[in-house]
């Protein structure tokens, strides 16, 4: 895997955000670890560190950074208007 970004958009009905929180809706962090399974496109991978540094809202604009590490391992930081709102990495196998 070559270093890559991916960019995508929290779209405000998304169906997570309804119940996460109420008067204050965030985009749950297993919906912004999933977006960045999808977007290194892996197959089985197993977490093996993630800070989540700031909340994504709804109409929020995420940009994914990827970069391949040693042993099979794939960082990534997640970055909204500039700001990082997640970092960590992927121990992983290529989807086959």
């Amino acid at each position: 895997m070559t270093p890559a970004t991916i960019r995508f958009e929290v779209p405000p009905g998304h169906p997570a955000l309804a119940g996460h929180f109420p008067g204050r809706p965030i985009l749950p962090g297993v919906v912004l670890l999933d977006a960045v399974l999808q977007a290194a496109g892996l197959g089985q991978a197993h977490l093996v560190r993630a800070k989540f540094t700031a909340p994504v809202l709804p109409g929020d604009a995420v940009e994914i950074a990827l970069t391949p590490r040693a042993g099979g391992r794939t960082g990534f930081v997640c970055t909204c208007g500039g700001k990082t709102v997640l970092s960590g990495e992927l121990a992983c196998e290529p989807a086959p």
